[in-house]
């Protein structure tokens, strides 16, 4: 130790301690890792001596270099070098829920990169490859893998078979026991780059079977969508279940993606010279991967783009546009968004919800009371927004594929069929086999194992149909709704039986009913029949059924019976409180229950159980029902004629093309009718 003086402890590892010390020679900081050999197992010491063999081995600028080992007081000590930054795991840390830019992500993977393919191509697995085990220079910018203690060095192609690295990190093959190569570490470098993009492990969980599961499962929460679709697709190709379809670190190297921060770095043998990233480099798109919003103009420099000069820059269009109206809002009103593009949108009592297109689920909600800033005396208050976005937590490392929202209560699918709930747990509408209330996404358990492809959310009742056409149903069961033969509530999924000649394709949930449309488009129904809005009624021709066989209410899962719903193909169909609406494969729109506010579509306030033809719409492919209005929508190709309804509920829609005010919505004729 004569050449070393110790400076203080700054770790302590799986085998000894970290030791900062200062090399008389020159003054330089080094580590010092002491490892006791005394007491150490056979395997223990051998792999001490292997992390030695390995670091000899290594020679790169974006590997921890290795100086030398020795014995001291019966431990045995590994001089290395020291990089002050920290680790890579304290910088993501400390960033808290400030997401990186795409180019400084970029800039810190393909050193990674670079060093993996050195320690690959010297016949050696990491095997522990983490954030942990990554640290950085004083500057923050050079990147060095470190912790070599259990890397195995392949004497021969042959794959290695021992479990060994952070659960967090380790493969689907580990959890399996299965032999495995330097996808391994792919697989681990993946898990680097997710957590450098959403300052998150992809896989975690509170025990270990419980992290196995999700490993196994290989789903994951999606990172933000301010990241190009290339990053994201790079994070699915290296997390593949599949070893042998995760890419080659040459392949990942080729990727557009990473050949610009490749050839920003200034690489030299033995040494990296860096210099800080100025402001992000993401709005230089180039080719087929370029965005709207702005150009920007830049010169080459040795070591990458700098003199970055703007023309004039374009406000950027929003990615996709969404609007409420009703309950006190009198014309639609533009939501606010994060950035994102949203595909499909739900809306409760309550809770108004989005799934984004990369599978992430956004809410809008009103600004709790007194978040203002208090204002001075005579000051002019400033308008507070009516609702403010945000992505909802707790995923669970899933896909949203799916959302539909109940009475204080929601409900979405994964794009591996699995249901997960969240929100008031009363009716025991949440499926977990209580009342509790959730404030996050949780899976409803005893629907695992099948594969569900479709749900649907009643005020207070849920049902959900599988890839095996099962369906299944829970909540409240007042009137029959939940088709089991009761009114009794559950709340656990229960199997529905339908007749065995019936293919279940799509579910539907009324207030106080339900529907079952068949891949033959036939249509089942079950719950509260007022006005014959299910259409259970057994009618033959225009007149009314008598009382004796008019149906108010049926427990279990029954064909219409009206005409002529019976016989019809029904493509589409919709349930509001208390009228139905039903689209046939020949593009008529059949309307059927009460008529109070008109709608029906009727010229005149009728009171009939009769399904009534809307007259005058041809060609109709949607339809939705309010409380008091009906939309239809068709197919034809002209501009959208806008038709504002007031109703109790409200509505929100959504959409990914042109604004709402370019009267070009969907390119399809829209109809409204009912109470104004």
């Amino acid at each position: 130790m004569e050449k070393y003086e110790k400076i203080k402890v700054v770790g302590r590892g799986a085998f000894g301690i970290v030791h900062l010390c200062r090399r008389r020679t020159d003054g330089a900081l080094v580590i010092l890792k002491e490892i006791p050999v005394e007491q150490m197992t056979r395997d223990e010491r051998l792999a001490a001596q292997n992390e030695c063999q390995v670091l000899k081995l290594l020679n790169h600028p974006n590997i921890i270099e290795y100086y030398e080992n020795f014995l001291e007081d019966k431990a045995l000590m590994i001089a290395m070098e020291y990089a002050p930054g920290g680790t890579l795991a304290d910088y993501i840390q400390k960033r808290c829920n400030s997401l990186l830019d795409e180019d400084t992500i970029l800039h810190f993977f393909v050193q990674i990169l670079l060093a993996l393919y050195h320690v690959h191509n010297k016949l050696i697995l990491h095997r522990d490859l983490k954030t942990q085990n990554i640290l950085l220079d004083k500057h923050q910018m050079i990147v060095k893998i470190g912790d070599f203690g259990i890397s195995k060095i392949l004497v021969s192609k042959s794959k290695a078979y021992t479990v060994v690295g952070t659960p967090c990190y380790i493969s689907p093959e580990l959890c399996e026991g299965k032999p495995y190569n330097q996808k391994s570490d792919i697989w681990a470098l993946g898990c680097v780059l997710y957590e450098l993009a959403s300052l998150k492990r992809a896989f975690e969980a509170a025990n270990l079977p419980a992290l196995v599961l999700k490993i196994m499962s290989g789903t994951f929460a999606p990172i933000s969508d301010r990241y190009s679709p290339e990053l994201r697709q790079l994070i699915l190709n290296m997390l593949n279940l599949d070893p042998s379809k995760r890419p080659q670190l040459n392949e990942i190297m080729a990727l557009p993606i990473c050949i610009r921060p490749l050839l920003n770095l200034y690489t030299d043998i033995g040494s990296v010279k860096m210099r800080r990233i100025e402001k992000p480099l993401s709005t230089m798109q180039t080719g087929s991967h370029s965005r709207p919003g702005g150009r920007v103009s830049g010169t080459r420099t040795r070591g990458g783009l700098s003199g970055l000069s703007s023309t004039k820059m374009m406000h950027s269009l929003p990615l996709s546009s969404v609007y409420t109206w009703g309950s006190g809002i009198s014309t639609p009103l533009r939501l606010p968004m994060l950035n994102t593009e949203v595909l499909q949108v739900s809306l409760g009592r309550t809770q108004k919800m989005g799934v984004t297109k990369s599978g992430r689920l956004i809410t809008w909600e009103a600004p709790s009371v007194g978040s203002g800033e208090p204002s001075l005396p005579g000051a002019v208050e400033q308008m507070q927004p009516q609702f403010v976005s945000r992505f909802l937590e707790g995923q669970s490392g899933v896909t949203i594929k799916s959302v539909s929202c109940g009475d204080l209560f929601t409900t979405c699918m994964t794009d591996r069929g699995i249901i997960m709930t969240f929100g008031s747990g009363s009716n025991g509408c949440l499926g977990h086999g209580n009342f509790n209330d959730v404030t996050q996404p949780k899976i409803v358990e005893a629907l695992l194992g099948y594969e569900l492809i479709q749900v649907s959310c009643g005020a207070s009742h849920v049902l959900a149909v599988t890839n095996e056409r099962e369906v299944f149903s829970w909540g409240r069961g007042d009137n029959g709704r939940l088709g089991m033969g009761t009114q009794d509530t559950h709340n656990a999924p229960q199997q529905v039986n339908i007749p065995v000649e019936f293919e279940a394709q799509r579910v539907l949930c009324g207030v106080d009913c339900s529907m079952v449309i068949s891949t033959q488009h036939q249509i089942l129904a079950c719950g509260s029949n007022r006005f014959n809005k299910l259409g259970l009624d057994k009618i033959n021709d225009t007149e009314e059924p008598p009382a004796c066989c008019q149906v108010e209410e049926i427990h279990t899962f029954q064909p219409v019976q009206s005409a002529p719903l019976n016989v019809e193909k029904i493509v589409y169909i919709d349930i509001g409180t208390a009228h139905s609406a039903a689209v046939t494969e020949k593009g008529q729109c059949f309307t059927f229950g009460s008529n109070q506010h008109g709608q029906l579509g009727c010229s005149s306030r009728r009171s009939s159980r009769v399904p009534f033809p809307v007259p005058g719409l041809q060609g109709i492919t949607m339809a939705a029902c309010g409380d008091a209005f009906t939309l239809a929508i068709g197919a034809a190709l002209i501009q959208f004629r806008v038709t504002w309804v007031r109703s109790p509920s409200g509505f929100t829609g959504g959409r990914q093309e042109q604004s709402l005010e370019g009267a070009t919505v969907l390119h399809r004729t829209t109809h409204t009718y009912g109470h104004f």
